[in-house]
C-alpha cells in the first residue's frame, strides 16, 4: 500500500515542556552560532554519472514555509517549472526536540507517511545523531536522501532537469558562474548566516561586529542594485534566489529576533524595491508565508539565541510587498 492511501500519519503536537526545544544535542548551541554540517551531499546530474539520474517523478523536496534554506529550493523549482517534475510537501512550522514533523496543518508525509522527518534521515543512515534540516531532496528509488546540502540541490535543480525545464529560464548561466559564485560566497557569509552570528554572539565586540557587517553587506548591495534590476544585470540569477529569503525575513524575523540595526529593509530604497520586485513574481509570493516568519522572533527563543550582548530592541515591522516597485525602468534604457 502505498503512501497516498493510507491513513495519514500526524506527529503529536509540539510539546517543549515534555520534549524541550530543538537544538541540544543535535546543534552546536555553545558560545557563538556555529552552522552545523549537512553531511547528505549527493548530487543529481542530467547523465547519472553522480549516482543520482535526473528524472520525472523520481525525487521529492521536504521543505518548511519557515526556512530560508528550504525556500531557496522551492523558489527554483517554480522559477524552472518543475512541479510536475519534482514533488514537494511541507514540515510543520513548529518543532520540538524531536525535530521537523508532520501535523496536520501543513499536511502528511505524501512520500513515506512519517510522522517525524528524522525517520528520513534514519532510513538513510540508521541512528543518524545530527542536525535535522530541511530542504531535504528524497530519492524514491533508493529510499534514501541524496542530499540536505542546500547550495547543492538549487543548482542541481536550476541546470539537470533541463530536458523537463523551462529552458528560458538559466539561473546558473556558464558564463556567469564563476562571477555568481564569489557573490554568492559573499552573501552567505555577510547576508544569510550572519544573522545568526549575530543572534549567537556571547559578548558586546562579537555582536557589534557581526551585526555591522550585516550593515555594510546591505549598503554594498544598495549601491550594486542602484543601476541595475537584479544583481546581475536583467535577469534573475542564482544569486537573487540566495539573496532574497534573507531580505523577506529581515524586518519580521532576523532583526527583531537578533537585534541587527536600527534600519529597517524599507529604509534601504534600491534594496527595498529589488525585494518587493521578485516577491511580486509567482515564483517568489507563492513559496512566501509571511506569518511563519514570524515565529522567528514572535515564538520561543531559538536555542542559538544567546545573552551577553546589549543588544538593540526592534519591533517586527511589516511593510506593503505589493507596491509598485517601478523597477522595470532600470531596463528599458
Amino acid at each position: 500500500m502505498t503512501a497516498s492511501t493510507e491513513v495519514p500519519n500526524y506527529a503529536s503536537p509540539v510539546d517543549l515542556e515534555a520534549h524541550g526545544p530543538y537544538g541540544p544535542g543535535r546543534m552546536d548551541t555553545g558560545k557563538g552560532f556555529n552552522r552545523p554540517a549537512y553531511p547528505f551531499q549527493g548530487r543529481v546530474t542530467a547523465d547519472g554519472s553522480s549516482g543520482y539520474r535526473a528524472e520525472p517523478g523520481r525525487y521529492h523536496l521536504y521543505v518548511s514555509w519557515g526556512c530560508p534554506w528550504a525556500q531557496r529550493t522551492a523558489i527554483v523549482r517554480k522559477l524552472k517549472g518543475l512541479e510536475r517534475v519534482v514533488t514537494l510537501s511541507y514540515v510543520d512550522d513548529e518543532r520540538d526536540s524531536r525535530g521537523w514533523a508532520f501535523r496536520e496543518r501543513r499536511g502528511a508525509d505524501p512520500v513515506n507517511n512519517f510522522a517525524f522527518l528524522r525517520q528520513a534521515y534514519d532510513a538513510t543512515e540508521p541512528g543518524y545523531p545530527g542536525h535535522i534540516s530541511v530542504p531535504v531532496l528524497w530519492d524514491r528509488e533508493t529510499r534514501k536522501i541524496v542530499s540536505n546540502n542546500f547550495p547543492d540541490i538549487t543548482i542541481d535543480l536550476a541546470t539537470a532537469f533541463e530536458e523537463w525545464a523551462d529552458t528560458s529560464v538559466d539561473l546558473y548561466p556558464l558564463d556567469l558562474r564563476p562571477r555568481i559564485d564569489e557573490l554568492n560566497e559573499e552573501i552567505y557569509h555577510s547576508v544569510n548566516n550572519s544573522p545568526y552570528k549575530v543572534a549567537g554572539a556571547t559578548n558586546q565586540h562579537d555582536y557589534d561586529e557581526h551585526r555591522q557587517r550585516v550593515v555594510t553587506a546591505l549598503e554594498r548591495l544598495e549601491e550594486r542594485l542602484a543601476g541595475q534590476r537584479f544583481l546581475f544585470g536583467d535577469r534573475i540569477t542564482e544569486a537573487d534566489v540566495r539573496l532574497w529569503p534573507t531580505l523577506g525575513r529581515f524586518d519580521l524575523a532576523y532583526n527583531p529576533m537578533a537585534g541587527i540595526s536600527e534600519r529597517s529593509l524599507t529604509d534601504f530604497p534600491h534594496l527595498w524595491a529589488y525585494a518587493r520586485d521578485l516577491y511580486q513574481r509567482p515564483a517568489f509570493r507563492e513559496t512566501t508565508d509571511f506569518a511563519a516568519f514570524l515565529l522567528l522572533s514572535k515564538g520561543p527563543a531559538p536555542s542559538f539565541l544567546n545573552g551577553g550582548p546589549e543588544r538593540l530592541t526592534v519591533e517586527p515591522a511589516q511593510a506593503d510587498w505589493d507596491a509598485p516597485h517601478h523597477r522595470e525602468r532600470l531596463t528599458q534604457g
